[in-house]
Order: structure tokens, then sequence, then C-alpha cells
């Protein structure tokens, strides 16, 4: 059988740049344009799982220079804990596999599903986040944002809970991991000679029909919505010294899910998105993993959702808009150094599934 070479690189910048793009199969050599291809969006997921066992170069490589942190999200499912153990564990075992000095965790929303008894007291906090991900591997800050989920008063405010538990944590003995200080906020990565500027928001837009809650569930007020857009516009236009700028929110602006595109992120962030260069959005909410790329977009979208809560299937396939998605548990692994960044998607055996890398001009490479 003839050796399979797959390689693209691709530039994402805002001019209609063409760029030829080469596939290797067997002493085959195709072109195509960049045009063209992304025209079809990203459609080489079908032939990019074809070559999977060639992906054993998307393992991590130990690199002290590097700035590493695990993602997952839609992890507290309260009907059974199976998957999330499942993934999980493998977060466990793929850090110390790869002797991994992870520095943050991103939990991505949908934290607690079901009833959260006793709030920040709840017993729940400690089995399934304080042991699911042990402090002895992941000794680090994990940084939340809320989802759908924590939007349910069950009985009281699960998002309240969440924020009283980051403060709570602080004042004992053996603080918490847990960092959620607001709704929305901003941190750089790692704190010493960071590289990553993140934005956290809060993507729980008020009810459509303009009802504040729908039985236990609510959202953010329009006012507060009023108030973090425009938080969001003065961040993204504040100076920086990290190379890279990601945002993290709960809901995808763009998902080929269930939920699928959501029309009010796409109306208010992503022109900020393209206006300020946004280098990743982060998201879960839909049950999967996803990639996304647009022409002429900077942004790369991932979706992370595979944490624990039930799977989903999607509604649009990624040969069609890509370039990838996979109805499978996981997590993620997202790595940077001065001039690159790589992020991985995992399953919950911690083998790679899709991997790329983006460098700071906003080149894109699957690896």
């Amino acid at each position: 059988m003839s050796q399979i070479e797959f390689r693209i690189d691709l530039y994402c910048d805002h001019k209609n740049v063409m760029t030829e793009i080469k596939f290797t199969v067997g002493d085959h050599l195709l072109h195509t344009s960049r045009r063209r291809f992304l025209q079809q969006t990203f459609a080489f997921s079908a032939f990019a799982s074809l070559t999977s066992a060639r992906f054993m170069h998307a393992s991590p490589v130990v690199d002290a220079s590097l700035a590493n942190l695990l993602v997952v999200g839609d992890w507290g499912y309260d009907e059974d804990h199976v998957a999330q153990t499942a993934v999980a564990s493998a977060m466990n075992r793929y850090a110390q596999q790869y002797r991994l000095r992870t520095q943050a965790l991103l939990m991505l929303g949908d934290n607690w599903y079901g009833e959260l008894a006793g709030g920040a007291l709840s017993p729940r906090w400690q089995k399934q986040f304080e042991e699911m991900y042990p402090a002895d591997v992941f000794s680090c800050p994990a940084y939340a944002i809320p989802g759908n989920h924590d939007y349910q008063r069950w009985p009281e405010s699960k998002v309240a809970a969440e924020l009283e538990y980051a403060q709570v944590g602080r004042n004992t003995a053996l603080p918490t991991r847990w960092t959620m200080p607001s709704l929305w906020y901003r941190f750089d990565f790692p704190p010493t000679k960071p590289l990553i500027t993140f934005i956290a928001l809060d993507s729980n837009m008020p009810f459509s029909d303009g009802i504040e809650t729908h039985g236990v569930n609510f959202t953010l007020t329009p006012q507060q919505q009023v108030e973090e857009l425009a938080w969001l516009e003065a961040e993204l236009k504040r100076p920086r010294t990290t190379p890279f700028l990601i945002v993290i929110g709960h809901h995808p602006v763009y998902s080929n899910g269930i939920h699928g595109d959501h029309p009010i992120l796409i109306r208010d962030w992503d022109p900020l998105f393209r206006k300020e260069g946004v280098h990743l959005y982060l998201a879960g909410h839909d049950h999967d993993m996803q990639h996304l790329e647009f022409e002429g977009h900077p942004t790369s979208f991932v979706i992370s959702g595979g944490g624990g809560a039930e799977l989903t299937n999607p509604t649009i396939d990624p040969a069609q808009r890509g370039p990838y998605g996979q109805k499978v548990y996981g997590f993620s692994h997202l790595s940077a150094t001065e001039d690159r960044m790589t992020l991985r998607h995992l399953d919950s055996n911690g083998s790679v599934l899709h991997a790329f890398t983006k460098s700071v001009d906003g080149k894109v490479s699957i690896l």
C-alpha cells in the first residue's frame, strides 16, 4: 500500500490571498487553491479520519518552555458519573504519561447538571470536582465559566453557588482551585511570563421572549448583557503584551451540533472578534468535539463539550463545514510558545483525535 502523507497549511487573514494547498498521496501530488479549498469549508475531515493512524506526531512533546492547560466542558452530569470519570481519568493519565506540567484547567460551563443541594456546601463539589480532577496531578487554578445548566435555581441559584465556592475556598487552610471571580473576567496565562490573554465570558443571553425565568431556568438580565458587551469591547481594545488572545464562553458562536449557530453571539461578539483579531474562541454546550474555520476570519472556533454529559448528534457534516467534528467523550490540551499555540482534541482513552497549530499571524496547520 502506498504511503500517505497529509499536511495542510493555511493562512487565515483578512485578505483574499491565494495560497496553494498540497496533498501527497503515494507518489501523486495534488494541488488546489486556497479559495476553492475554503469555499468547500475545510471538507477534508473524512480523509483525515482515514489517516488517523498517521497522527502519532500529534502527541505532545515534553518541553519546559511550553505553557500547558487542559480544557473540559459539560462535565458535571448528575445522572451518573461514568463518562465524567472516564474523561477525568484520561486527563489524569495523559498528564502523568507525558509529564505534563498542567498550569491551568479550563472548565467551559454546564458545571452542574441537576440538583446542587447545599449550594457552595454541596458534597458534589468534593466528589465531582476536587477528587475527580485531583490536586496532586492538577495543582493549578481551574478557571470556570457558567453554562445554561448552571443558570438554574435547583433549589437555589447554582451560578451563585459557584461564585460563592470560589470565595469560600480562598478563606480556608486549603483553598480551592476553583476560580470564578465574577461572571466575566480577564486573566493572563501563565501568571509568570504570560503567553495568552484569556477573556472569560458569560454567554447566557436573555430569553428571546423577554421572560426572565422559564421554570428553574434563568439567564443574564438585559442590563447585564449590555454591561458585558461594553466590557468585552473595552477589554479587546486594551493593550496587551501577550502574543495570543483567546475568548472562552459556554455557548458556541458557530456550531455543527444540535444547538447550531448562535444569532445573538454572531451579531454582538463575532464583529469584535474579527476587528480585534481574536485567535481562538473556546466553547462547550454541544456535547461533542469540534473545530471550525471560516475563510477570511481570524478566529478559530473550537468546541470541547465531551466532559461527561450525554452525547448529542451533529446536524452538519464536518465534511461540509469543518475541518473536524465528532460525537465523542473527551477533553482538549492547549499549549503555547511565543510564536505558536497547539490544540489537541483527545478522547476518553487519551488518544489524539484531531490537532492543529496556529501562529501569531494566524497561520493554521492541521497536524
